[in-house]
């Protein structure tokens, strides 16, 4: 299954941005919360890594959804691979504070969304 192999790659990258967190905590002596404007770094490692959080489920289960629907094992594939090329771009970018980065990782983490949202309604509509 598709779903699975992305569903690893991601839970992998959200280990990492979570261990970003855990050094920048480290590094400023900070328990708990994002040091409340005392530490960039650890404040946009936390930025990246709760916005994984947001986005990674969603994706994961609408890629499920289509896979179990019969759709086309190309489909899901590219879905897969756009959607988990801009959570490493999205979560990147936060980190080294870069816009540019940003905005393209959201690019490739929405619209493989959007797509596979259309296909699964598509799916359950017209079988």
């Amino acid at each position: 299954m598709a779903t699975s192999f992305f569903a690893s790659v991601l839970a992998l990258w959200l280990c990492w941005l979570s261990i970003q967190v855990i050094k920048a905590r480290r590094r400023h002596q900070i328990g708990y919360g994002d040091g409340e404007g005392k530490a960039k770094d650890l404040q946009l490692a936390c930025s990246a890594q709760s916005n994984a959080v947001n986005y990674i489920p969603i994706a994961l289960i609408l890629l499920f959804l289509l896979e179990e629907s019969g759709g086309a094992d190309w489909l899901i594939v590219i879905a897969g691979l756009v959607f988990t090329a801009g959570r490493v771009i999205h979560g990147r970018g936060i980190l080294a504070d870069s816009l540019k980065g940003r905005v393209l990782g959201m690019q490739l983490t929405l619209w493989p969304i959007i797509a596979l949202a259309v296909l699964n309604l598509l799916f359950l509509m017209f079988g």
